[in-house]
């Protein structure tokens, strides 16, 4: 077993393909919106990922300033999958299974790095981002920002 492989407590292997075609109905619209599958967790992901540093002891190297250059770097490996494509359209329908597939395991390095750097900081993420989304309504409200890119600072009241 390994950190891609491992399940929840009942050890339940992951399909990491699974959320691939996964849809759902907007609103009726008629358009159809990705979503993610319900397993792993963010949770899941952390211990995972504790398990998985503790079974080597890579604990002494997974500190939060290795960790933020770790996550950069991986970062930086999908900027180059991007990197001389132009404009990519919403579910890459230019791309082959591999460059997905690509994409899918740089991603899935950059969310492990966030997930252990911010265990490492004592950061509960599904709590700071249930913050900052509240903070963020507050700062865009969709009545005075609806279809624009401006930053908060440049709307008037």
């Amino acid at each position: 077993e390994n950190l891609y492989s491992r399940g929840t407590a009942d050890k339940k292997p992951y399909n990491m393909m699974a959320s691939s075609h996964s849809r759902l109905q907007n609103g009726g619209t008629g358009a159809e919106r990705f979503t993610f599958s319900p397993e792993p967790t963010i949770e899941d992901i952390r211990r995972m990922q504790a398990e998985f540093t503790d079974e080597r002891d890579w604990n002494q190297f997974h500190q939060p300033r290795n960790l933020l250059l770790a996550m950069v770097g991986e970062v930086g490996e999908v900027s180059e999958l991007f990197q001389w494509r132009g404009e990519v359209a919403e579910g890459l329908p230019n791309w082959t299974e591999c460059e997905r597939e690509q994409l899918a395991q740089e991603l899935s390095d950059v969310m492990i790095y966030l997930v252990e750097l911010a265990e490492k900081c004592h950061v509960d993420l599904p709590q700071a981002v249930l913050r900052k989304m509240a903070l963020n309504r507050l700062k865009y409200p969709a009545s005075k920002v609806h279809g624009s890119a401006k930053k908060y600072t440049e709307y008037k009241d």
